[in-house]
């Protein structure tokens, strides 16, 4: 067995480069859940979650949609009946590559599996037959084609993990009950004893072993799995000494019961007010295009934030030194909704003509008002402005030239003054001089 590391010592990790300079990436939460593709859509923060199906829907955890189950599928109908009608008969992952490279992402995060348990690849883990992509569904290697799509297109793989399952373990959120119900539980659940070692670290090393990921988004621990449980410091020390990845993998902290905010190579928020988040820690902030992760058919369009929405999200992320990790849903056939690919590829486009202001930057600590974020790259400075952020901008001093980043035209200076894009409807980024010298 291999000596654990202290948490001084996993957390003196210095975080792989590529990490901090990537600043945008994409999620995808695909699954059974994605059959159904149903909840009220809320602004509540997890209200609105159609991958929560099983829990919300199905379930009973916050049932506050109540018999739409049984009226839709009928009574009979479980949880894992979905599964073999996630046929993603349609599912392209060169196709879906192709999306995410011209979107300017950097990197790509899939659910390898969520809370129900159900695993988007062929695991060889016994716990998991019959419930995988492999067995039953997609009859398919989801993670290992869109992993090889995403790297053919220059982008780092990475895959979501849920430490917790909905079968298997219980909640204080449900006053010790399960999130789904009981009797589903009790048919399909593992000991829960047994679930560390036979599930948890068995597929940490199946995963890492098989797929290299660059990313390792968890989720879920820190809700009721202590450290003693998930053995957190354990699973970090393999995969950071003896893993194939050691070199360029990254992991969140969402582990354990109190990991959030105290270790990690970074920290993760959703759907968060971001105000509160700076640059003394990697960060990251994901949410989905509208008010779901997974695909939810009861949203209309005006529950999808809008390119610009997004676009600001973007900019008032990295100017805070963080990464923004967009979500989308796919459809159970493997087709992603057409409004969707378009908010992407409008943030692709926006990325084409304003990307040096994004990439590879850090945030400059420069006196600016609400809606306007300064970075630098390389020694030059940037200063980016959401598309409600001050029309009008007094510079801070030493600068003596400034030009928008996207057209390469000039801005002119006003008493110290600038005026860019008055009435602009989307954010907008602007390269500066600093009276011949640079900032590095």
């Amino acid at each position: 067995m291999i000596e654990a590391q202290t948490w001084d010592q996993l957390d003196a990790r210095p975080i792989p480069p590529w990490y901090p300079a990537a600043k945008f990436g994409i999620f995808i939460h695909w699954g059974p859940f994605s059959v159904p593709a149903w909840r009220t859509p809320s602004d509540e923060l997890f209200g609105g979650y159609a991958e929560w199906y099983y829990a919300s829907v199905y379930g009973n955890y916050r049932n506050a949609d109540g018999d739409y189950h049984a009226r839709t599928w009928g009574e009979g109908f479980s949880y894992r009946d979905f599964a073999p009608l996630l046929t993603a008969e349609r599912f392209d992952p060169h196709d879906w590559a192709a999306l995410f490279r011209d979107a300017g992402a950097r990197y790509v995060v899939l659910t390898s599996k969520h809370h129900d348990g159900y695993c988007m690849w062929p695991t060889s883990n016994p716990h998991k037959t019959n419930w995988n992509a492999g067995d039953v569904g997609p009859r398919r290697d989801i993670l290992g084609e869109l992993a090889g799509a995403v790297r053919a297109e220059g982008m780092r793989m990475g895959l979501y993990y849920s430490m917790p399952e909905w079968e298997t373990h219980r909640s204080h959120r449900c006053d010790g009950g399960y999130f789904i119900p009981e009797a589903d539980a009790r048919k399909f659940g593992i000991d829960p004893d047994a679930y560390p070692d036979e599930v948890l670290h068995a597929q940490w090393k199946e995963l890492n072993e098989r797929y290299a990921p660059s990313v390792i988004y968890t989720d879920g621990g820190e809700w009721d799995l202590d450290e003693e449980y998930t053995r957190t410091r354990e699973l970090l020390t393999w995969l950071y000494e003896e893993s194939p990845n050691r070199n360029e993998v990254v992991v969140n902290d969402r582990m354990h019961v109190g990991m959030p905010g105290n270790h990690g190579d970074y920290f993760s928020t959703e759907y968060c007010d971001i105000e509160g988040y700076g640059s003394h820690q990697p960060w990251e902030e994901s949410r989905g295009i509208g008010k779901s992760y997974g695909y939810n058919q009861a949203e209309a369009e005006e529950d999808y934030s809008t390119a610009a929405e997004l676009l600001d999200l973007l900019v008032s992320t990295v100017g805070r030194g963080g990464n923004l990790l967009l979500n989308i849903g796919p459809k159970a056939d493997g087709t992603i909704p057409e409004i969707q690919r378009r908010r992407l590829l409008d943030i692709g486009s926006w990325l084409k003509a304003n990307g040096d202001a994004i990439y590879d930057t850090m945030p400059v600590d420069l006196d600016l008002p609400e809606g306007a974020y300064a970075v630098e790259r390389d020694g030059l400075l940037y200063i980016l402005l959401t598309s409600d952020g001050p029309e009008a901008l007094e510079l801070p001093q030493g600068i003596t030239r400034v030009e928008d980043l996207a057209s390469g035209e000039p801005i002119e200076i006003e008493e110290g003054c600038i005026h860019p894009q008055r009435n602009r409807q989307l954010p907008c980024a602007m390269a500066c001089t600093m009276e011949g010298r640079t900032l590095s």
